[in-house]
């Protein structure tokens, strides 16, 4: 017997017939509280020790509960009571404040000095010129529409991202895409489909076809062209795209239990309530470079002309240059493409997938925008890139490195109420925001976020193009991956574009011309399968001596 259970014997006997002795002898009521008190307290250690699965519980009756009840508050003591400004993860203080100052429209301002180490190593920073002048208005949207598109559409640097209803609440999303009409930019729905929440205030939409075909699948789970065009058609849409694999979990499905199906979402997602919903990992009309390409040509026709793109996480560049073979080889190209940091998440996600797997938005972003130039299709081709932005420095960050626009979407929830309590998973969100219990959703006060979402585009749209003022510059398209600066482990400043490899115009057409590492990746990829040839051609014991030697 532990010390603990000889201690919790010791209290349980002790207690109970002091509290009988009370009980019998006192006339108050202060002896049958006690009573109750102690004989709870008996009646759950007995059950710790002899039949608890837990072993804290065995081995510490009753006392194991207020460790339970502590760690269950860690991480709000961990966020309001020991964390610093800046040390947090995703999201730390200091970006948290930023977010919510400009969605209410209060001071952003700080005082006394930055609490960051701007010497510490890969400290990313810009030099400012000596006359700074101002961004003009002709260029503060970015156009999107490629030769082929017959419906381009003028885009905001800064949209809401893909997030879906289902894993937002109605409330939530309306709150969102009311903010987007009056901020002037769009949002993306998500693959949960167009739902009625995201049509109901009019705000521009991307309508995101997942690998489930949601709001636009037959009985058997197939696409349906039908459905497809009578939704892509609306006016609403601006723009669809083709979800292969996201920041959070790239290469994995996705799950929806029967017990979630409400026959709400059954409906908009045109998926049945007695069966799991799921959501394979690869997008059946796009297996392969190429039919993937005849996708967008296929949705582009049926869109009436609509801009078409896909969004993915980068991972093997080979694979990537394959689908860049294809476009040269069939002419075919889409209309922008959405880069997904692995960083990026608003969900549930496997912890290794969410970890390990995936380039970050700014790796992913410069890779793309490279292999891009290398073909000679840069131009034509709009790049969007998703993760962490908080902040003017974050959206230009990743424009310097390639993208044309951004997309955000947990400083977007943030907006409207997010407090990072990372309960988006279970359905008990705090703030009505991450969840479809009607309760806690109600809470949203959908005019009042909206102006939150609108405040925080204006403010932050409007420190970003300060801040590329700042640097010299008239237009955003103008800044270069060399203007933006990494510190290295020997104290210097080096221009990040000098460490992504760039390209010049058409460098992937002339292999003569190509260095290590893109030369590898080039040879190996092929534009009529997802990966690299030496890996799958090979048998196992030529891979092995490959590897070995």
């Amino acid at each position: 017997m532990t010390i603990m259970q000889k201690c919790y014997w010791l209290i349980a006997s002790v207690g109970n017939i002091l509290s009988v002795y009370f009980f019998l002898t006192s006339s108050s009521h202060i002896p049958t509280i006690f009573l109750v008190l102690t004989l709870s307290y008996t009646v759950i250690g007995y059950y710790d020790i002899n039949y608890s699965k837990h072993t804290l519980n065995r081995l510490y009756p009753v006392v194991a509960y207020i460790r339970y009840f502590l760690e269950s508050y860690r991480v709000e003591i961990q966020q309001y009571f020991i964390a610093n400004d800046t040390e947090e993860r995703p999201f730390n203080r200091e970006q948290r404040s930023l977010v919510y100052q400009r969605a209410k429209n209060v001071r952003d301002t700080i005082a006394f000095g930055t609490q960051r180490n701007v010497l510490e190593e890969n400290y990313l920073s810009l030099w400012h010129s000596m006359h700074p002048t101002e961004v003009v208005d002709s260029a503060k949207q970015v156009c999107f529409g490629g030769p082929e598109c017959s419906l381009p559409y003028n885009a905001s640097y800064l949209n809401i991202s893909a997030m879906s209803f289902g894993s937002l609440s109605a409330n939530a999303i309306e709150a969102l895409n009311l903010g987007a009409l009056k901020a002037g930019c769009f949002h993306n729905t998500g693959e949960g489909g167009a739902s009625p929440y995201h049509l109901k205030h009019g705000g521009d939409i991307v309508w995101q076809i997942g690998s489930g075909f949601f709001g636009c699948r037959d009985k058997d789970g197939n696409f349906d062209g039908d459905s497809f065009a009578k939704m892509a058609t609306k006016s609403q849409i601006k723009m669809i795209e083709i979800k292969l694999s996201q920041g959070a979990k790239p290469g994995h499905g996705g799950v929806l239990p029967t017990a979630k199906i409400t026959d709400e979402i059954a409906q908009i997602r045109q998926i049945p309530k007695d069966k799991d919903c799921v959501s394979p990992a690869i997008n059946p009309e796009c297996t392969t470079p190429k039919a993937l390409l005849n996708f967008v040509v296929k949705l582009r026709e049926l869109s009436g002309g609509k801009p078409i793109g896909f969004k993915l996480c980068v991972g093997n560049p080979v694979e990537f240059l394959g689908l860049c073979k294809a476009m040269i080889e069939t002419g075919i190209s889409p209309d922008f493409i959405t880069v997904d940091g692995s960083e990026g998440g608003t969900g549930a996600a496997p912890i290794e997938f969410s970890n390990r797997l995936g380039m970050a938005c700014l790796e992913g972003v410069g890779f793309v925008h490279n292999a891009l130039i290398g073909i000679g299709m840069r131009e034509n081709i709009k790049i969007i890139g998703s993760g962490i932005t908080a902040s003017s420095f974050d959206l230009l960050s990743k424009i310097a490195l390639g993208a044309d626009t951004v997309n955000a979407a947990r400083t977007m929830m943030m907006s409207i109420g997010c407090i990072q309590t990372r309960h988006c998973n279970t359905n008990a969100c705090p703030t009505g925001i991450a969840t479809q219990d009607p309760v806690r959703s109600k809470a949203i006060n959908i005019a009042e976020k909206s102006e939150r979402v609108k405040n925080f585009h204006h403010n932050t749209l409007e420190s970003f193009f300060e801040l590329v003022g700042s640097m010299g510059l008239d237009d955003p398209a103008k800044l270069m991956p060399q203007m933006l600066k990494r510190r290295t482990p020997y104290g210097l400043l080096m221009s990040t574009g000098s460490l992504v490899g760039p390209l010049e115009q058409g460098n992937l057409l002339s292999e003569e011309k190509l260095q290590s590492p893109w030369k590898e990746w080039w040879l190996q990829a092929n534009s009529d399968h997802f990966f690299a040839d030496d890996i799958y051609v090979l048998s196992p014991a030529e891979l092995r001596i490959k590897r070995q030697g």
